[in-house]
């Protein structure tokens, strides 16, 4: 255990730990259930039991009870999106959105999307928010308005320039109604298509389907931009092929046209005034796949995406769960002053706009929509991802108990269950073992990704992986 221990450091109470639940006679199960989670950073624990019987002859043909696990406890992933929460199931949450997208892009038979998807017009659009004053940046001739020229990553990037003259209270209702603002240009959307080809709404819907999958994005200023894949199908879906007049010009054009219209209003209330909000002027529409020699790939696209799915407003520097009390913001010595001001600017609004939530929010600096969000026909779902993982490793589990398949057996079966919720998380000394078992699993995908790359550079045969 020399490793550990130098890898520990002085921490006496973690290295304490870390021996004690190396030295248990249970824990190459512990670590079997931890591996079973992906190195989860904070398990959910369970207690109870499952008895399957056969349902003709009331026989016992499988039991199982957490009484025989270590602690008496079944752990299983916490399931968090967010990489600042928990890196392991965030990478597998990432890992799931790029298999989402790259099927709406490329297509998969066995996620239910036709390869022909692939020859659909399809663009990559970022909306964003408009200004809320001026803030330090990086523009192309490399030189700020404040007359620096500011290094990447510099802690100013994305601050006013002038905080008192910057308009907080504009930017914390505008990431609070984002959501309203998206779905507002969807439907315009949808008639700046019909426009542009000529047709009604309702003859739209019978010739041509738009689909789109997004996510949100948090600038430095604080301020929530969209990523979003917009594809032009035929009316049944990705497995139909679109009227010959939807053409990736066509959808950017109207993709501009709708981002211009949208406009939600919000009402004056005590000081604050009536406001109406809208996208930034910059909104970027890039073809997909396109044969221009700049080609923006499929795969490259899916890997954005799947790479802002993990992250949320911590990455301004907030906190990544909820303030309770507006005192505990004096405890929070480390938040940036601009974050603060927009944390601030959200217990400011809250009374005066009580239905819009503002202060449960305010750690996300007003945003409450969701991070991810698709149209029903883009691809397959998060939830059907998760199904087939939890089938294979159930079919794991039975093969190396040697229990038979539920499909195997003859007649119907009855599954009783009682489970109750035990905790979660994990001692100091299990959460550095939790995190070295993670980085391991991780190591290993990524050598066979790599592998898989080769191969696919090769041409070589590659159905070794889907196994």
């Amino acid at each position: 255990m020399a490793g550990a221990a130098a890898a520990v450091g002085t921490d006496p109470v973690t290295l304490a730990d870390l021996l004690r639940v190396a030295a248990d006679p249970d824990f190459d199960r512990w670590r079997e259930q931890v591996r079973r989670t992906g190195g989860c950073s904070d398990p959910i624990h369970l207690q109870g039991s499952t008895v399957t019987r056969d349902a003709r002859t009331g026989d016992v043909l499988y039991s199982y009870s957490t009484d025989a696990e270590p602690g008496g406890r079944l752990r299983v992933a916490c399931g968090n999106r967010r990489a600042s929460r928990c890196p392991s199931c965030a990478w597998t949450y990432a890992g799931d959105t790029f298999h989402l997208i790259r099927a709406g892009l490329l297509g998969d038979p066995g996620k239910g999307v036709a390869p022909t998807v692939r020859a659909h017009p399809k663009v990559f659009a970022t909306l964003t928010a408009p200004s809320f004053g001026p803030v330090h940046n990086r523009p192309a001739s490399g030189r700020c308005r404040c007359g620096a020229v500011h290094p990447e990553g510099a802690p100013e990037l994305g601050t006013p320039l002038d905080a008192e003259r910057y308009d907080y209270a504009h930017a914390v209702l505008w990431n609070n109604h984002a959501s309203h603002l998206w779905r507002r240009f969807t439907i315009y959307l949808r008639r700046e298509i019909a426009a542009r080809a000529g047709l009604s709404q309702a003859a739209l819907r019978e010739v041509c389907r738009v689909s789109f999958s997004k996510v949100a994005e948090f600038q430095k200023r604080g301020a929530v931009h969209f990523h979003a894949i917009v594809r032009l199908d035929g009316p049944d879906g990705p497995g139909d092929t679109p009227p010959a007049w939807a053409r990736v010009e066509l959808l950017s054009g109207a993709i501009r046209a709708a981002a211009r219209r949208v406009c939600v209003p919000v009402p004056a209330a005590g000081d604050f005034p009536a406001r109406g909000l809208r996208w930034g002027d910059q909104v970027d529409v890039r073809p997909i796949g396109a044969d221009d020699g700049q080609e923006l790939t499929e795969q490259a696209v899916a890997a954005y995406v799947a790479k802002y799915a993990t992250k949320a407003a911590e990455t301004t520097g907030t906190v990544d769960r909820r303030i309770g009390e507006p005192a505990e913001l004096a405890k929070l010595t480390d938040l940036p002053a601009h974050t603060r001001r927009l944390i601030e600017a959200c217990a400011d609004l809250d009374p005066a706009y009580p239905d819009r939530k503002l202060w449960a929010w305010a750690h996300m600096l007003g945003f409450r929509g969701h991070f991810s969000t698709k149209s029903r026909r883009f691809s397959t779902t998060l939830g059907a991802l998760r199904r087939v993982r939890a089938d294979y490793r159930a079919r794991q589990e039975r093969t190396a108990r040697g229990l038979p398949d539920p499909d195997d057996l003859e007649g119907s079966t009855l599954v009783l269950a009682h489970w109750t919720y035990a905790g979660h998380g994990h001692t100091p000394g299990e959460s550095w073992l939790a995190a070295s078992i993670a980085r391991d699993i991780r190591t290993n995908r990524e050598t066979a990704r790599e592998a898989l790359a080769e191969l696919d550079s090769t041409g070589e045969d590659r159905t070794w992986h889907a196994a």
